[in-house]
């Protein structure tokens, strides 16, 4: 599976972005997706997860209601909307795949993991 994110960008604090993850190879809609994001000088986090189905999605508790993830298997596609933008969210955004279910949280069992996109959030 390769992953590619994008979306990313420069946002005033209270903005909004949609973050895209675009999978390709094997058939991803059989795959569980997540987001993280590493801020500098900080360790990779969890930011959302969604089963293969869609039909349900885990949320960091400090991001529930603000950020919404949701996939289109057809577009082989996750997305990441992202409401009332923080400077604290500001990070690189990571997209990765993994087949297990359960532990969406450990960014450890994930198999596959896209570059990367930079959002920053001005003050």
């Amino acid at each position: 599976v390769q992953l590619q994110a994008s979306g990313g960008g420069l946002v005033q604090a209270g903005g909004s972005l949609r973050l895209s993850c675009a999978a390709s190879g094997r058939i991803v809609s059989n795959y569980h997706m997540g987001w993280f994001r590493q801020a500098p000088g900080k360790g990779r986090e969890f930011v959302a997860a969604i089963s293969w189905s869609g039909s349900s999605a885990y949320y960091a508790d400090s991001l529930k209601g603000r950020f919404t993830i949701s996939r289109d298997n057809a577009k082989n596609t996750v997305f990441l909307r992202m409401n009332g933008l923080k400077p604290e969210d500001t990070a690189v955004y990571y997209c990765a795949a993994k087949r297990a279910t359960l532990h969406y949280s450990d960014s450890s069992g994930y198999d596959y993991w896209g570059q990367g996109t930079q959002v920053t959030v001005s003050s």
